[in-house]
């Protein structure tokens, strides 16, 4: 049972917030991957349910992603164009997901003998996969170069406009390291505006699909706009940081701490239940 009502005055609580203000910091310093934190912090350390902290990491990582963005278009690293491509689709497909497919699933999937497998607990297992997945990207943190004979046809820019808007409409995670390596290779962009790029298509996916859930439940705007100024403020203490610490070594590490982070959501949410 997910208790939220008193998280402002209990130890966990404070230790989401400082959290929220981790996941903004390392959106600054390496430009992606933080968000992927939002949905662990409101869970486990607020206390809220994964099916209400989906929609509230909607709104926290669209709005912190939106403010990325702004500080790289004012450094000339948004592609327009790119975005209009990949948002089309993935915009489209995340408003559909959040708006006429996520009310009807069950709250019961399906069951395994005895082991009851809920939407809950679906929710927070393919999140861990997809953090194992994340993680294991940042770990090899190998160089993405720009191929020349790339195949970027609008069918295949809408597959993966698609498979990023999947991921954010039934997890809540931006897909930033789906959609840099895609954004490299099938558009030939320089890594700093694939980034700053990603980082808008993010914000508009998350914002939509945010959008998609308004009357679905009772939105605490207080508490995610205090969690969205704070993430917002860390955007800013690691841009200041950016460039006195080397991001390759810094990706790596936060990489084996979302590790840690899947293994152990994957350990709670099926062992320790």
């Amino acid at each position: 049972m997910y208790l939220y009502q008193s998280h402002q005055f209990c130890s966990m609580g404070i230790a989401g917030y400082i959290a929220s203000l981790f996941i903004g910091v390392s959106l600054g310093l390496i430009g992606g991957g933080g968000s992927i934190l939002t949905l662990p912090v409101l869970v486990y350390l607020f206390a809220i349910s994964p099916t209400l902290a989906i929609s509230y990491s909607l709104f926290i990582v669209g709005i912190t992603s939106l403010v990325g963005a702004y500080n790289n278009y004012r450094k000339g690293f948004v592609d327009f164009k790119t975005v209009l491509l990949f948002g089309s689709s993935s915009i489209t497909t995340v408003f559909i997901a959040r708006k006429f497919i996520i009310p009807f699933l069950p709250d019961v999937f399906f069951f395994i003998g005895s082991f009851q497998v809920t939407h809950s607990l679906f929710v927070m297992v393919m999140f861990a996969i997809l953090m194992v997945a994340a993680s294991l990207s940042m770990i090899r943190s190998k160089k993405i170069e720009a191929e020349e004979k790339t195949n970027s046809s609008p069918v295949v820019l809408m597959v993966y406009g698609v498979l990023i808007g999947i991921v954010t409409g039934f997890l809540g995670a931006g897909g930033g390291f789906l959609l840099i390596p895609a954004l490299v290779l099938l558009m030939k962009l320089p890594m700093k505006k694939a980034i700053g790029t990603s980082l808008l298509i993010i914000a508009l996916n998350s914002l939509i699909g945010f959008l998609g859930d308004i009357g679905r439940h009772p939105i605490n705007w207080k508490f995610i706009l205090i969690v969205s100024a704070i993430a917002i403020a860390g955007i800013f203490i690691g841009g200041y940081f950016n460039q006195m610490i080397d991001s390759k070594k810094l990706k790596k590490s936060f990489g084996w701490f979302v590790l840690v982070m899947g293994i152990y959501i994957l350990v709670k949410e099926t062992i320790l239940k």
